[in-house]
């Protein structure tokens, strides 16, 4: 037993640490993607057909492994298809992990802090007013296909310009604004709606879009109820209510202070790219 388990040590290199530590990171990241979405019931009943058409081979049960193997594929095709934004949400998720983290747009620290006042400023103006809006912020994501849905303005942030976008009665006040670090770039777009059935009924539509915004994209959004002027923030597919001022610039600030990392924080790649940028400026 001793020289089994000997010759199986010795034949165990570095290279097969890390592939089972690869692979069962995966697996991991896996599980905890399914627990977070509503493919979780589907993946059991997948788990229990597997089972099922592996006992049913094991005790020779001919037809009924036949049937059992053709419902596990049509079960996979139905994960697919059925959990389709979910799989995507998955994917943009990986896109935009720490290794390779593209920044879609750079801005100055202080047109940073002056774009987060305006935006706070303007949110508490429509609350206390009691004035619909439906405000984007984007991320690491680019929300093109969006802002093609509304007018395209591309103009510095500036509270006249925001309550203007959303005064009662203006042609783009029912839409979304996107903005894109320190500029507007579009208004009255129009959002994808939240698939969540779990929601309040008491939710409009504004509501509704904004969420699902969120689960399509890394935005951040702000939602001000045109009835209540309850201010609202929808991340990840999830709604915080009855929020105060000083929480949504909490927000915001993390947000947009975020994109000033220290340069050994940076990720790998942005740092090896950017000193190579640097040693050609040097050339030059």
């Amino acid at each position: 037993m001793t020289d089994f388990f000997a010759s199986l040590a010795s034949g165990f290199g570095i290279s097969d640490v890390f592939d089972v530590a690869i692979v069962a990171f995966v697996i991991y990241k896996i599980l905890c993607f399914i627990r977070e979405t509503r493919a979780e019931q589907l993946v059991k009943g997948l788990l229990f057909l597997v089972a099922a058409t592996f006992l049913s081979d094991v005790l020779n049960m001919h037809t009924l492994n036949w049937l059992f193997e053709r419902a596990l594929t049509l079960g996979v095709i139905a994960l697919i298809i059925v959990f389709q934004p979910e799989l995507r949400r998955g994917l943009e998720y990986i896109g935009r992990s720490k290794f390779v983290r593209p920044r879609f747009v750079e801005i100055k620290k202080e047109s940073a802090k002056q774009a987060v006042a305006t935006i706070v400023r303007a949110t508490d103006y429509f609350s206390a007013n009691r004035i619909g809006a439906l405000i984007v912020m984007e991320r690491e994501t680019a929300l093109t296909d969006i802002v093609e849905t509304g007018t395209h303005i591309d103009s510095e942030i500036s509270l006249e310009l925001i309550k203007t976008i959303f005064y009662a009665g203006a042609p783009l006040h029912d839409g979304a604004a996107i903005i894109r670090g320190d500029r507007v770039i579009a208004a009255g777009c129009v959002l994808p709606l939240t698939t969540n059935r779990g929601l309040s009924r008491d939710l409009g539509t504004r509501h509704r879009a904004g969420i699902g915004i969120t689960e399509h994209s890394d935005a951040i959004v702000i939602i001000v109820s045109e009835e209540t002027g309850i201010i609202s923030i929808a991340v990840d597919g999830e709604l915080s209510r009855f929020l105060e001022i000083k929480t949504v610039e909490k927000t915001l600030l993390n947000l947009y202070l975020n994109r000033f990392p220290d340069e050994t924080s940076k990720p790998f790649l942005a740092r090896f790219f950017g000193k190579a940028r640097k040693q050609e400026g040097d050339d030059d």
